[in-house]
């Protein structure tokens, strides 16, 4: 059994993403490792970065970012791909560069693909997740985040990014998979292992310049340049004391990462959130009250959630 892992990245040292520990965070279960760096600005060293990973395992494609697929995000499906149709393995293990493992799970992973490697059935494997926000202390855990998502799939032709690139889809003509039907959700089933997402986790400035650099993607350059021209040019985290803490351990690979965090006393600790900005989702009265419900009364289940997959629970 030959396990593929693979990404996508443009700016990410500019942009604060752990992209060198995301990649090292799975490189003892996987025999190759496809990223797709696209050409960064001048001031970004991110393939330098991949580069001094200095593992034969990890293969570079480069590439160049159209700003015509600048919009709702399809340019990271479009990334998303290139990487995915260059890996060679039976299993191929998608991380977003904000994305790790922690080390824990590295074991029970590769055993669950081993175990369902013949079990044609399942088309991908569903991984819990761990939203972390401001800091590496405190963590979402309430309504609006989405709780599990696909990051293993078989190596299908047919298996496409979906939208932009949160997930995946089987679609019937692989040939062209931007299009707006034929295509279903997959049949996965569960591995008992969670993916640390550090999506939010960067200084207030650089959290900034990251939401323009996504929004980029989804609306267009333009919009977004006359956004974020009139917008702070620091991002407000709101109180923490609003999120759950988080007293466990991280990755082993994120530790200097984890060690170094320069921002804490830009960060709000507590009080009310800031009435001169418009709240987080997280902040709202309704999303609270929901939280609430899903937390204490149903266990964690969420209300209304959004599955972009077919769960198969007997295997």
């Amino acid at each position: 059994m030959k396990i593929s892992g693979f990404s996508f990245v443009r700016n990410g040292v500019k942009l604060y993403y752990p992209v060198a520990e995301s990649i090292q965070s799975i490189l003892p279960i996987i025999d190759e490792f496809i990223i797709a760096v696209g050409k960064s600005d001048e001031d970004d060293n991110t393939r330098e970065v991949i580069e001094k990973i200095n593992s034969p395992k990890v293969k570079i494609i480069d590439t160049v970012w159209d700003e015509k697929y600048f919009k709702r995000g399809m340019i990271n499906s479009i990334q998303t791909d290139i990487a995915k149709n260059n890996c060679s393995g039976e299993w191929l293990f998608y991380l977003q560069a904000d994305e790790v493992v922690h080390e824990k799970y590295l074991s029970t992973i590769r055993s669950r693909c081993s175990e369902l490697i013949d079990k044609s059935e399942v088309e991908g494997l569903l991984f819990n997740y761990k939203h972390f926000w401001g800091d590496y202390n405190h963590y979402h855990n309430g309504h609006g985040w989405y709780p599990k998502e696909i990051r293993v799939i078989r190596n299908l032709p047919n298996i496409h990014s979906w939208q932009s690139a949160q997930s995946f889809r089987y679609f019937d003509y692989y040939e062209n998979p931007r299009q707006e039907s034929g295509h279903r959700k997959l049949r996965v089933a569960k591995v008992d292992a969670e993916i640390f997402h550090y999506g939010w986790v960067r200084p207030p400035e650089l959290m900034q310049n990251k939401r323009k650099a996504l929004d980029s993607v989804h609306w267009g350059k333009g919009k977004a340049n006359n956004y974020y021209d009139k917008a702070p040019k620091e991002f407000d985290y709101g109180p923490l004391s609003f999120l759950a803490e988080y007293k466990d351990s991280h990755p082993q690979v994120m530790k200097k990462t984890v060690n170094k965090i320069s921002w804490k006393e830009k960060l709000q600790k507590s009080g009310k959130p800031n009435k001169y900005r418009l709240p987080h989702k997280h902040e709202k009265i309704l999303y609270k009250l929901i939280s609430f419900i899903e937390n204490v009364f149903l266990r964690g289940k969420k209300f209304g959630e959004f599955k972009n997959y077919v769960l198969l629970k007997k295997i």
